[in-house]
């Protein structure tokens, strides 16, 4: 019996015997207990994930994307079906994340997210690091922060102000978050400014051995932080995040089909992350564009198409402690813990990747936080705060559509 049948069932047992006639009332009713399976059928599970999202039809370009790799064409075609492949993968990944978190309790259920809430960016950094791809690597780092800051936060501001005018959010949380921002920048900024004086005073490049040190002790720093971050969100401080009332949810899946998608969606992006990574560099080649764009530009596109969703219509509905949450919160995440833990990867692996970015990359960090975080210190949003993000964004885009 499957469970729309035996819903249907226990509908039609309380209807039918659910209360008593007149002539009946000295008889005591003998209740008949039905037992029926609630959990979804494979079927009614397959229906579910791919009508959770209108997004899903891009999953058409899986099996596109292989094929391109495995017939050899272009890798401008590579990357591109790959690439779309990519974003429904986000979406359901987020998808599963929450499904599974609704059934261990709030603590777990936020560990799991703070946990798989970036996992497409770090599989693509991932495999880009075990490819040697350090340049794609930092790219892709901080195009995932700013694009979460500047472009999925300036989206919510716009797509919220324009219904509802005036929006407010937690402003003791968001200015949290944003002071974590300012402490990942100073882990970018101090390698940067370390690294001048090394040159300046020597006269030469040197100091690689120490700018790796310093890296390595500064990404165990930040992952600290980040763990103590968690334990502020989960535990001590969770009243701060708790803003908004929502209505209980109840999963959709049962937990093993969950888990399966979870497992099976990481495997996939695995796949279509080596493709899309090995075919950069002939896309940098046949197109002309950086690497620097396509890390910090495109790839962030992929990665973030969940939280875009999401945020966007978290905004929409007026729920901006959840809007602001999601887009900041995951550039924080990125900066905290994806950073430096693919910083300590590449130590354990043999390849050098730091926290040196270059000077022109590490500006745009700081004057992104920097504008992130006198819009959100008031704990108020509109329209017009959100066109200022997005122009910030265009800018910066240009910026590196040009940067040789």
């Amino acid at each position: 019996m499957t469970s729309s049948e035996g819903r249907s069932l226990a509908s039609n047992y309380y209807s039918n015997y659910g209360s008593t006639s007149n002539e009946d009332t000295h008889k005591p009713i003998t209740p008949i207990v039905v037992l029926y399976d609630l959990s979804p059928t494979i079927y009614e599970s397959i229906k579910i994930i791919l009508t959770s999202s209108w997004i899903n039809w891009l999953l058409i370009f899986i099996p596109l994307g292989y094929l391109a790799y495995a017939f050899g064409l272009s890798d401008t075609w590579v990357f591109i079906l790959n690439f779309l492949a990519i974003i429904p993968l986000a979406k359901l990944l987020d998808f599963a994340t929450e499904d599974v978190s609704l059934r261990v309790g709030q603590t777990i259920g936020g560990l799991l997210n703070a946990t798989f809430g970036n996992a497409v960016e770090l599989i693509v950094s991932v495999v880009a690091l075990m490819e040697g791809e350090i340049r794609v690597v930092q790219a892709s780092i901080l195009g995932s922060i700013i694009s979460n800051l500047l472009l999925i936060l300036g989206l919510c501001f716009i797509a919220g102000g324009i219904y509802h005018k005036q929006q407010k959010f937690n402003q003791t949380a968001a200015q949290t978050t944003s002071s974590l921002m300012t402490l990942a920048c100073i882990g970018l900024i101090i390698p940067a400014a370390f690294n001048f004086a090394i040159n300046n005073n020597t006269g030469v490049d040197g100091g690689i051995r120490e700018l790796l040190d310093l890296s390595h002790g500064t990404s165990i720093v930040l992952l600290i932080i980040y763990i103590l971050y968690l334990y502020f969100q989960l535990k001590t401080h969770s009243n701060l995040y708790q803003g908004e009332e929502e209505e209980e949810e109840e999963p959709q899946l049962s937990l093993g089909v969950s888990l399966f998608l979870l497992a099976a969606v990481t495997i996939i992006v695995a796949f279509s992350a080596e493709y899309l990574v090995g075919s950069i560099e002939g896309i940098v080649e046949t197109s002309g564009l950086s690497k620097t764009f396509v890390g910090l530009i495109l790839l962030p596109i992929v990665g973030n198409a969940a939280e875009f969703v999401t945020a966007i219509n978290a905004a929409m509905k007026n729920k901006m402690d959840l809007a602001v949450n999601v887009s900041a919160g995951s550039s924080m995440q990125i900066a905290l813990f994806v950073t430096p833990f693919l910083v300590l990867l590449g130590w354990a692996i043999g390849e050098d990747l730091t926290l040196y970015f270059q000077s022109f990359e590490t500006v745009v960090l700081f004057i992104s936080i920097l504008i992130t975080n006198y819009l959100i210190q008031d704990g108020e949003s509109n329209w017009l705060e959100g066109v200022m993000l997005l122009a910030t964004y265009i800018i910066i885009s240009l910026a590196f559509f040009f940067y040789p």
